[in-house]
C-alpha cells in the first residue's frame, strides 16, 4: 500500500511538472508575511488532494520553504506539515471520507502546549485550478471545471485543461496566540482552526472566481419578477397603451442591452491577447498598494472599483490587473457607445454592462438597470465604474457623476449582507492613445463614434507607448461613511420597496469627493509628467540638459522629503534615468551647440504636453506658492507661508480634489528647498540663498502654478470691474479675456479656456463669500474678493496684469 502511495505521488509530482504552470500570489510571499523558514511550518488548504500538495510543494521548493511533503517535529511528536480540510469525492461516491484535518490540528495544539517556548506557523494556502466560477444549474462543462471536492478521475480532466492556469496563493499566517488565548480547551483549538480556515477559503475561493453564474434566460426571469421591474411593466403598459407582454417584452430587450455575458473562456483569451498588447505598447506597467484589494477580499467586503478615465485603455489595463491579482475581473459599467460589433459582443463576455448616458423620462429603462445593479451587488460580484463619466480630455480629473454611486447605496437598502467598499483607482500614461482626438474635440470639433475601423487604426498604429502606471488608493468603506456622516441610514434598509431616503443626495455628493480626493492622493509621478511640468515653465518649451537633470532631480528630491500625500508613488531610477528613458518615446529634441544639449518638446508634441502636466499640477500646487512667494520677495515668514495658504488653498482643494492642508507640510517644503540649497533659516524668516542657480530653479517652480492664477486674476478682476455682472456675461467676458491673453502670451493650455473650470471657480468664490449671487444671477463682489486680487497680484508677473487691465 505504501509503494501504491509512493508511486502516485510520484507521477503527481511527474503530471505536475508537465502539465502546471503555476501563478504565485504574492510574488514574495515570504517577504510580505515575514514568513520564518527556520519556525515549525504547516500549510492548511481547503482539499486533500496529490496534484495540490505537489503544486505547493514545487512553490516551496522555490521559496526555500519548508516542504509540505515532509512532516514536522514539534517536540517529540513528528506531524503532517500539509492540513486538508476536505479529501476528494470518490469515484462512485457521492460521500468523501473524513479527512484528519482535526487530528492534526489537535496534534499541533498539544505538542505547542508540551513546548511553551516553541512558535510555530499555520499558514492558509489557497489552490485554484482555473477561474471558471461554475454554473448554477450544471452542465457538462463543469466536468472540467474547478470543483469543491473533485474525484481523481475529474481531477486528472481538470489538470489536463486547467493545469496551465494554476494559482497558488499565499495568506497570512493564522495567529495561533489569538486561537490560543481565546480557547483555553485544547479540544476545542483544532474546530476553531477549521472554522476560521473554511471562511477564509470561502471568501478566497468568491474573490477569485466570483460567484456561480446563472443562465442568461434564469437571471432574466429573476429580474422580470422582482417587483419593482413588474410595478414598472405595468406603468410601462398603462402609459403606453401597450398589453402587459408588450410591456414585459421592452423590458426583456433593455436587459439584452444592458446585462454582462461573463464567460471565462473568453477572459482567459482575453488575458493572452491583453499579454501581447502590454508587451507591444508599454515597458512596463507599474502597479502599487494592491495589498488593500486583497485585505478587503479576505475580509469578505463587496468591492466597487472607481478609478479615474484618462483612455479607454483603461477599461483593459484595470481589468487585467486584477486578474493578474488572482482576483476575479469586475463587472464594467460601459457607455452603450461602446456597443458597437464585434466589440459590444466581446466586451459584454467579459464582464461589462452597458449603460445609456441619461435615464430621463424613462422609467422602464431606470427600473430594469437598478434592479439589475442590486442583483449584481446581492449576488457578490465586483464592479467597477467612472464616476467622472467620460474620458478626461485636458488631464484633470473631471467633476463627479452621482448617478451610480445613488444607485449603489440604493442597492445597499436592500440588505446586502456584506461590507461595501469602494476602492479608488489612479491611473497614469507616459503617452495617452487618443491625445490627439482630446486636442482636436477641445478645439471644437465633433466627438466621433466608436466603431470597430477605429479599433482598427488604433491597432495599426501600435508603437512604445512608455510605462502605465495603476496605483489602488486608500479604500472607502460605505457602510462606515454612512455610519459616520448618517445616523440611523439603516432604517431605510428595505428588501423590495426602498424609497428615495431625503438625505441620499448630500451623502452621495460627500462620497463622490471623497472618492476622487483618494484617486489624487495615490498619483503616479513619471518621465513624461515631471519633464513636462519643466519644460512648460520655459516660455521657449527647453533647458539645457545640465539645468533639466539638475530641476528634474530637485523635483524628485522635493517629493521624497515633501510629498503632498504618502501615497504619491514616485518613478525608479534617478534624473539620468528618467530623462534617458523619456527620449526614447520621441516626444523631445535634443539640439546641440557647443556649449551643450538643449533638450526640447517636440512642436507637435507642445499642445499635448499639459495634458500630462495636469495630471499631477496638484502636487506641485503648494511648493509652487511657496517658491513664487519666494522669488517676488527674497525673505519671507513661515506665517506669511501658511496666510498665503490658508487664502489659495481652498480654490486648489475645491478644483483639484485635495485633502485639508495638513499641519507640517509647509515646513516639510522649507526643509526640501533648504536640503537643495535652495534657501536659508533666519530664525522665523527664510530667504534665497545666495547661490547663482537658487531663484532660477524657484522661479520655474513657481511657474507651474502661474496659469491657474491667471485664470483666478481674470475671473476676479471682471467681477470687481462689473459690479452686478450676472453669470452668463462673466462666462462670456472671460472666454474672450482668456483667448486675447492665450494670444499676447503665447498660453495653448486647454483648461485655460475651459468654461466647467471658471464654473467651479465662481463656485468656490460664492462658497468662500468672495461674492455673492442674487436670484438674477447676478454677482456682487464682498469685501474679500479685494483682498483676494491682492494675493494673486503681488503672485503674478506684471505683464500679466497690464493685458488684463488694457482689457476692462
Amino acid at each position: 500500500m505504501r509503494l501504491i502511495s509512493q508511486g502516485l505521488n510520484q507521477l503527481s509530482q511527474w503530471a505536475n511538472a508537465s502539465l502546471v504552470r503555476t501563478k504565485l500570489l504574492p510574488e514574495n510571499p515570504v517577504a510580505q508575511f515575514e514568513l520564518n523558514p527556520e519556525l515549525p511550518t504547516f500549510y492548511v488548504a481547503r482539499l486533500n488532494a496529490r496534484s495540490d500538495i505537489a503544486a505547493l510543494d514545487r512553490v516551496c521548493k522555490k521559496l526555500a520553504l519548508p516542504r509540505p511533503t515532509q512532516t514536522q517535529s514539534i517536540g517529540e511528536k513528528s506531524i503532517p506539515r500539509f492540513i486538508g480540510l476536505q479529501n476528494p469525492t470518490p469515484l462512485f461516491s457521492k460521500k468523501a471520507k473524513p479527512s484528519n484535518a482535526l487530528d492534526i490540528g489537535k496534534d499541533i495544539f498539544e505538542a505547542l502546549q508540551l513546548t511553551p517556548d516553541c512558535q510555530a506557523q499555520i499558514i492558509p494556502i489557497t489552490i485554484l485550478w482555473g477561474r471558471n466560477p461554475g454554473k448554477e444549474k450544471p452542465g457538462i462543462g463543469t466536468l472540467f471545471s474547478h470543483s469543491l471536492t473533485p474525484s481523481w478521475l475529474r481531477k486528472c480532466f481538470v489538470l489536463l485543461f486547467s493545469g496551465r492556469d494554476n494559482l497558488v496563493r499565499f495568506s497570512q499566517p493564522i495567529e495561533l496566540n489569538q486561537l490560543i488565548n481565546d480557547k483555553a480547551d485544547v479540544d476545542e483549538l483544532p474546530h476553531k482552526l477549521v472554522r476560521v480556515a473554511r471562511v477564509h477559503f470561502r471568501r478566497q475561493k468568491l474573490a477569485a472566481t466570483g460567484p456561480k453564474l446563472p443562465s442568461r434566460e434564469q437571471l432574466f426571469n429573476s429580474l422580470l419578477a422582482s417587483p419593482s421591474i413588474k410595478k414598472a411593466i405595468e406603468e410601462e403598459a398603462k402609459s403606453k397603451g401597450l398589453t402587459h407582454d408588450e410591456a414585459r417584452l421592452n423590458a426583456q430587450n433593455l436587459l439584452e442591452e444592458i446585462a454582462a455575458n461573463y464567460s471565462d473562456a473568453m477572459v482567459k483569451v482575453g488575458e493572452r491577447l491583453l499579454t501581447w498588447l502590454w508587451n507591444k505598447l508599454y515597458n512596463g506597467i507599474e502597479i502599487k498598494y494592491a495589498e488593500r484589494v486583497h485585505n478587503l477580499a479576505d475580509k469578505g467586503h463587496e468591492i466597487i472599483y472607481v478609478p479615474c478615465h484618462r483612455s479607454h485603455m483603461d477599461y483593459l489595463l484595470l481589468t487585467y490587473v486584477i486578474y493578474h491579482q488572482g482576483l476575479v475581473p469586475p463587472h464594467i459599467a460601459a457607455g452603450v457607445n461602446l456597443n458597437f460589433f464585434p466589440a459590444g459582443g466581446i466586451f459584454r463576455r467579459c464582464g461589462a454592462f452597458f449603460i445609456r448616458r441619461s435615464f430621463a423620462g424613462n422609467k422602464l429603462y431606470s427600473a430594469v438597470f437598478k434592479e439589475y445593479l442590486s442583483q449584481l451587488f446581492i449576488k457578490g460580484y465586483s464592479v467597477k465604474f467612472y464616476t467622472e463619466g467620460g474620458r478626461s480630455r485636458t488631464g484633470r480629473l473631471l467633476p463627479p457623476k452621482t448617478g451610480m454611486l445613488a444607485m449603489t447605496i440604493q442597492s445597499m437598502l436592500r440588505g446586502i449582507d456584506r461590507p461595501i467598499s469602494i476602492v479608488p483607482v489612479y491611473i497614469g500614461y507616459e503617452h495617452v492613445m487618443e491625445i490627439n482626438t482630446y486636442l482636436k474635440e477641445l478645439a471644437g470639433s465633433n466627438k466621433k463614434n466608436e466603431s470597430v475601423f477605429a479599433v482598427f487604426k488604433a491597432m495599426k498604429n501600435l508603437k512604445n507607448y512608455g510605462r502605465g502606471y495603476l496605483n489602488f488608493g486608500e479604500p472607502i468603506n460605505v457602510n462606515q461613511y454612512l455610519n459616520e456622516h448618517q445616523q440611523g441610514w439603516h432604517n431605510a434598509i428595505h428588501p423590495t420597496n426602498v424609497q428615495k431616503p431625503t438625505w441620499l443626495n448630500a451623502r452621495v455628493a460627500g462620497l463622490a469627493d471623497n472618492i476622487m480626493t483618494n484617486i489624487n492622493s495615490a498619483a503616479a509621478l513619471n518621465a513624461v509628467n515631471l519633464l513636462a511640468t519643466i519644460l512648460l515653465s520655459n516660455s521657449q518649451f527647453a533647458l539645457s540638459k545640465r539645468k533639466l537633470l539638475s530641476q528634474l532631480e530637485f523635483y524628485l528630491n522635493l517629493h521624497r522629503d515633501a510629498k503632498y500625500n504618502t501615497q504619491v508613488t514616485l518613478p525608479e531610477g534617478n534624473a539620468e534615468q528618467l530623462l534617458q528613458h523619456a527620449l526614447q518615446l520621441n516626444k523631445f529634441d535634443v539640439l546641440q551647440d557647443e556649449l551643450g544639449d538643449i533638450v526640447t518638446i517636440k512642436e507637435q508634441e507642445r499642445t499635448l504636453f499639459n495634458y500630462y502636466r495636469n495630471n499631477i499640477i496638484h502636487v506641485f500646487a503648494v511648493p509652487s506658492i511657496i517658491a513664487q512667494q519666494l522669488v517676488n520677495c527674497r525673505t519671507v515668514t513661515i506665517q506669511e507661508c501658511e496666510q498665503q495658504l490658508a487664502l489659495l488653498y481652498p480654490f486648489f482643494a475645491k478644483e483639484w480634489f485635495l485633502t485639508p492642508l495638513r499641519a507640517g507640510y509647509i515646513a516639510e517644503i522649507l526643509n526640501a528647498f533648504a536640503n537643495s540649497g535652495l534657501i536659508e533659516f533666519d530664525g522665523n524668516s527664510v530667504k534665497v540663498a545666495s547661490q547663482s542657480n537658487a531663484v532660477a530653479q524657484l522661479e520655474m517652480l513657481g511657474k507651474v502654478i502661474h496659469l491657474t492664477l491667471e485664470r483666478y486674476a481674470i475671473t476676479v478682476s471682471l467681477i470687481d470691474s462689473n459690479q452686478g455682472i450676472t453669470r452668463t456675461t462673466l462666462e462670456s467676458e472671460n472666454d474672450v479675456l482668456a483667448k486675447r491673453l492665450g494670444t499676447l502670451h503665447g498660453i495653448k493650455s486647454p483648461e485655460f479656456f475651459d468654461k466647467k473650470v471658471l464654473v467651479s471657480f465662481i463656485s468656490s468664490l460664492k462658497t468662500q463669500g468672495y461674492i455673492t449671487v442674487s436670484e438674477q444671477q447676478c454677482i456682487e463682489a464682498t469685501q474679500q474678493l479685494a483682498e483676494l486680487k491682492s494675493h494673486l497680484r503681488a503672485l503674478l508677473p506684471a505683464s500679466i496684469w497690464q493685458s488684463i487691465n488694457d482689457t476692462l
